[in-house]
């Protein structure tokens, strides 16, 4: 039982997928980092509010009588958060693996074989190697 535990833990997509999500989690927390100290504060400034988290401010009455405010700032900074996240996956990650495919595809293509597909040998190539390897140890010349 735990041989197989092992044995998934160890395949090599699920730690790639340990380490995206550790590099994920570590990248998130810069780019929140610069969303709430630099960009919200610069922002919530035009709103007239130290930051967005309090900027555009909306009271609403409560069932008890009461108000609740709603903070649409804080929406926006959401929004930005996401905006800016999703620009840096697309250009880091997305736009050079597209590229990347573009250019195999073209390689492909014009007849030439991607850097990284390499064409196997076939099973009788194989065998062929195998039998002049083995005529050769024996000191005979090997058939055509």
């Amino acid at each position: 039982m735990l041989t197989g535990f092992r044995e998934f833990i160890l395949r090599g997509n699920v730690i790639d997928l340990a380490v995206a999500v550790v590099i994920g989690a570590a990248f998130t927390a810069v780019v929140n980092a610069i969303v709430t100290a630099v960009i919200n504060p610069a922002i919530g400034a035009l709103f007239n509010a130290a930051t967005l988290e309090k900027a555009l401010p909306v009271a609403i009455p409560t069932v008890s009588g009461g108000e609740a405010v709603l903070y649409f700032g804080a929406v926006i900074g959401a929004v930005l958060n996401f905006l800016i996240v999703a620009a840096v996956v697309y250009f880091a990650l997305v736009a050079p693996v597209n590229h990347l495919r573009r250019r195999a595809e073209q390689r492909r293509a014009a007849g030439q074989p991607a850097v990284d597909e390499a064409v196997p040998p076939t099973e009788l190539e194989l065998l062929a190697e195998i039998r002049d390897l083995l005529a050769k140890r024996d000191g005979a010349t090997p058939a055509a």
